[in-house]
């Protein structure tokens, strides 16, 4: 297989291919990477280097006489090449026309599109894994080069005639596939988050229960949390091995038997905690509330009281009738000339005291003015924060992954206040179409976390790509409110580590997580290399839990068993079946999937299933031998 990618994803990819699926990786990385700072991704990095080293230099030496050398594979099962750019000779070098699986992972869409043409022209029967921001683009882009492949091989016009899952593309995004576990890590009661067939699951960590009570499984008890379950980040809350864990797809028994640990279930439920004013969208025009301030609104009910009360007591003084007093009392108001010259002494009075009311008003009526129209001035432009605003998300950097996690956030109705220090961020445009307030500022300086409400704020999401601005928020915002929930994206595991472990001796009652986006996304690239649509992974303290979707067909594991039979503890687990290509009941056919799936059900090679898997386990699935050594 190959990887060819420019940052932390191809590495983690890398790793995750050869350690958990014990594949024979070539990656292909610019030469800028022998400078940058690689990932932690292995402990034997430092030899990988240096064996690179002399691939490179042998690399050179035959470019010299022009013969290709053959470049020889490190312990771990994997070669380097680093190459100024992708083109057809360095394809060639990397064996892409033998290749089984070929993933495009640089940060640019344009390099992986150019690259997937160019090696879909030179291996039709090639599995694509492409990394996509634009999602729509990506959908074309898929249909495109599977259509290609189907003629080039000619299995007819439609991809899917002969090729199946050998010659299949699959666009993935990196951002969409972190920014769930990202979105869920700042919800209260939930952890991650994994949408499948237009539903929106969620893993929810659930305390031990007391004595006398009975756990509610969910859909299904999906883990075991470890002994340090009481800090739900897990022991040091990054996403480094250690040698305690959770326990991984539990069987019945192993759930009834623990005791004082607590469970991660799979469920489907709605977010129903506080929202922004005027909701998602807001429409067009604003809601009276957010037109005026609180204590304007109070003025202009004060206002309206004196009205009516000069009017009443025109028409109790006087005896005329009351819209009448109502009229005279407006003209008195607005200072409109109707001396009450003969009048009874109780009229002139209160006409004195309407011209003194009416002065008071205008000022007020001027603020209002004034206010309203600022209001719809700023209607289409970057709001600010609602007054009085509590409970919400704090998000700060609105680039590539920040933007998705703010559209996840508002898909659940989550009140978020955005800070970014670039005017020109990419997700400025998003907001603004949601209508979330957003402040401009560089979230180091002293008072930008203050303008976003840090100090009423739920959770704070760290998401820029400094990973010392991100370190310095959080411990500013740690300095306002020690029990707030705080989520950092940090580059290095070893650096997180180190900084969790200091920041839980330090506020040991608030809870403090570290995600990163290669580490999360890693495993779904990984398992669409291997053949498999791979619809989300969610981490369980340091391991992570993928769910894909699969058919039966050509799984001795699972064919012809039942969906007791078929549960492995630890390694896979059936969760719903696939009935839209079936004939089923009309429920059924809405929904998709089948989620109560009675034990004794038979699975049969036609029958597609949505799994939760190990790493392991889908490996074993698939076919492959992972190592011993690989991480659950």
């Amino acid at each position: 297989m190959v990887v060819c990618g420019d940052d932390a994803l191809a590495h983690r990819l890398a790793a995750e291919l050869r350690t958990v699926y014990g594949e024979q990786i070539t990656l292909v990385v610019p030469p800028s990477e022998a400078i940058s700072r690689p990932p932690v991704v292995g402990r034997a990095r430092a030899a990988s280097v240096a064996l690179r080293d002399r691939v490179n230099a042998a690399v050179a030496r035959a470019n010299g006489n022009g013969a290709p050398p053959p470049t020889p594979e490190t312990p771990r099962g994997e070669r380097v090449l680093e190459v100024p750019e992708l083109t057809e000779a360095v394809f060639a070098e990397a064996g892409v026309e033998r290749a089984t699986a070929l993933a495009l992972v640089h940060d640019d869409d344009e390099t992986n599109i150019r690259a997937a043409l160019t090696a879909r022209r030179l291996n039709p029967r090639i599995r694509l894994v492409l990394r996509l921001y634009n999602r729509r683009l990506g959908q074309h882009i898929e249909e495109l080069l599977d259509q290609a492949a189907a003629l080039a091989t000619g299995d007819g016009t439609t991809f899917g005639a002969g090729l199946g899952l050998d010659a299949s593309t699959t666009v993935l995004s990196d951002a969409d596939t972190a920014a769930p576990a990202l979105a869920a890590t700042a919800l209260a009661g939930t952890s991650k988050v994994v949408q499948t067939d237009g539903l929106l699951l969620r893993a929810v960590e659930r305390p031990p229960p007391g004595p006398g009570e009975v756990a509610d499984p969910g859909l299904a008890t999906l883990a075991l949390l470890s002994a340090t379950s009481s800090d739900p980040a897990g022991a040091d809350g990054s996403e480094g091995m250690g040698e305690q864990g959770p326990r991984l797809l539990p069987d019945a028994a192993a759930v009834a038997s623990a005791t004082g640990r607590g469970t991660v279930v799979l469920e489907q439920v709605s977010y129903a905690g506080p929202q922004l004013p005027g909701g998602r969208g807001g429409g067009v025009v604003p809601a009276f509330s957010s037109l005026f301030s609180r204590r304007l609104r109070w003025s202009l009910a004060g206002m309206v009281a004196c009205v009516i009360a000069l009017a009443v007591s025109l028409w109790l003084v006087t005896g005329i009738h009351p819209v009448r007093a109502f009229y005279l009392t407006l003209l008195d108001l607005f200072a409109i000339d109707d001396p009450a010259i003969g009048a009874p002494l109780g009229r002139q009075i209160l006409q004195l005291l309407s011209g003194l009311v009416g002065l008071l008003m205008l000022p007020v009526l001027l603020a209002a003015v004034l206010e309203a129209l600022g209001t719809f001035r700023t209607a289409s432009a970057l709001r600010k924060p609602p007054r009085g605003l509590g409970g919400h998300v704090v998000l700060l950097g609105l680039g590539k992954i920040g933007t998705r996690v703010l559209t996840r956030l508002r898909e659940l109705n989550i009140p978020v206040v955005c800070v970014e220090a670039d005017p020109e961020a990419r997700g400025l445009a998003v907001a603004r179409r949601l209508r979330v307030p957003v402040i401009l500022g560089d979230v180091t300086q002293e008072g930008v976390l203050e303008s976003a409400k840090i100090h009423r704020a739920h959770a704070l999401l760290a998401v820029t790509s400094s990973d010392t601005t991100n370190l310095e928020a959080v411990l500013y915002a740690r300095s306002v409110r020690s029990d707030l929930r705080v989520v950092l994206r940090l580059y290095d595991d070893d650096f997180a580590t180190a900084v969790y472990r200091t920041l839980r001796a330090a506020h040991p009652g608030a809870l403090t997580r570290s995600r990163s986006v290669s580490h999360l996304a890693a495993p779904a690239f990984a398992g669409a290399m291997m053949g498999r649509q791979i619809l989300g992974a969610i981490p369980v303290e340091r391991r992570v839990l993928l769910f894909a979707a699969m058919t039966v067909g050509g799984h001795p594991q699972l064919e012809g068993k039942t969906v007791a039979e078929a549960f492995r503890a630890g390694s896979w687990r059936v969760l719903a079946l696939d009935t839209a290509n079936r004939d089923a009941s009309e429920d059924a056919r809405r929904s998709g999937l089948v989620w109560d799936l009675p034990d004794t059900y038979v699975l049969r090679g036609s029958d597609r299933v949505v799994l939760a898997a190990t790493r392991r386990g889908l490996a074993e699935l698939l076919g492959r031998r992972p190592r011993d050594r690989a991480a659950t």
